[in-house]
């Protein structure tokens, strides 16, 4: 079993997407349409990259090495489930229309656990970025934090553990961000230790 195939049948959640639902009061499950559109490690990410500047399908697509016809494809799944909101379109250097995109923060509301294998994805595409090769044109992320535990808890040790990351979770997402600010971004997984089975 494959790293992202161990992942995704444990409990991982970012923007509290879980691979085993637990009662979240404030969170609904999500649709069919909209579990279908957070499955996709190319949208997860576009949602991420949408999230403080809104980007148009050009930059988007330059961005992720992509064509402009499938980000266009992925733009408009977003934009027709709620995930993505169109800005004011705006004119090109020769007159085409641009449309700017918007991530609205609807996926951190919704309990939706069959997206679990699209965040690992994204975030394992996130990491040739992150950790460089170690030369000087590409080095690792001063900034990236990296913490591994290995916890044995019974039911109830989990589901305190579980409540206290969510409340943290929840907290720092309702902060608002502040002019200048670092982007930074967070992927939790918790899950059985196939290492100490």
């Amino acid at each position: 079993m494959s790293i992202t195939e161990r992942a995704a049948s444990s409990r991982v959640y970012v923007g509290c997407v879980s691979a085993q639902t637990w009662e979240i009061p404030h969170r609904r499950v999500a649709t069919e349409a909209e579990a279908k559109a957070l499955a996709s490690a190319v949208r997860l990410r576009i949602l991420r990259m949408c999230l403080d500047t809104p980007m148009t399908n050009a930059a988007i697509a330059e961005r992720l090495g992509l064509n402009a016809a499938t980000a266009l494809h992925h733009v408009r799944t977003l934009v027709n489930t709620g995930f993505l909101e169109p800005m004011p379109s705006t004119r090109g250097r020769r007159g085409a229309r641009s449309v700017p995109y918007r991530a609205t923060g609807k996926s951190w509301q919704l309990d939706e656990h069959r997206s679990a294998r699209a965040m690992v994805e994204a975030f394992t595409q996130t990491l040739p970025v992150l950790l460089g090769d170690g030369t000087e044109e590409a080095p690792a992320d001063p900034d990236l934090r990296v913490a591994r535990l290995g916890l044995r808890l019974d039911r109830e040790g989990r589901a305190e553990l579980e409540q206290r990351l969510d409340a943290l979770l929840d907290e720092f997402a309702q902060r608002p961000g502040s002019v200048g600010a670092t982007p930074l971004s967070l992927f939790v997984a918790l899950h059985r230790d196939p290492d100490r089975d």
